[in-house]
């Protein structure tokens, strides 16, 4: 199940994903236990932050029941890069007219992985 973009008492997001997921909805989803889906959040193999109080995932970067290929090698990159978890969320869905998708997260999911890996590499520089 999915939600529309829920609310935080944070500053106000201008970008983000559209659709939400509970982490028991992504257990689900992947066919995983909650256990599974705690231990991939911790190994920044999934990204998940607070909404309501809830943690909650974007749903487009688990479609088609798996995690998005290159996102754990991007999230890795950008915990280096010295993001958190929320700035991470916002760098991924900022708009950016020079990707196809216009957001880092969406020209992951295509062809432009690389270029998404590369561009999150050059933040630590």
């Amino acid at each position: 199940m999915t939600d529309s973009v829920p609310t935080d008492n944070a500053a106000p997001q201008t970008t983000g994903p559209t659709d939400w997921l509970t982490l028991p909805d992504v257990a689900e989803r992947l066919d995983l236990t909650i256990s599974k889906v705690h231990q991939k959040i911790r190994d920044r193999e999934l990204i998940a932050v607070r909404r309501d109080g809830v943690r909650r995932i974007p749903a487009d970067l688990v479609a088609n029941g798996t995690v998005l290929k290159h996102l754990p090698g991007v999230l890795n990159l950008l915990a280096d890069a010295g993001y958190d978890d929320e700035a991470a969320l916002r760098w991924l869905y900022e708009p950016d007219p020079t990707l196809p998708g216009g957001t880092p997260a969406t020209a992951l999911a295509g062809d432009q992985a690389r270029e998404i890996k590369r561009r999150a590499q050059a933040l630590g520089f």
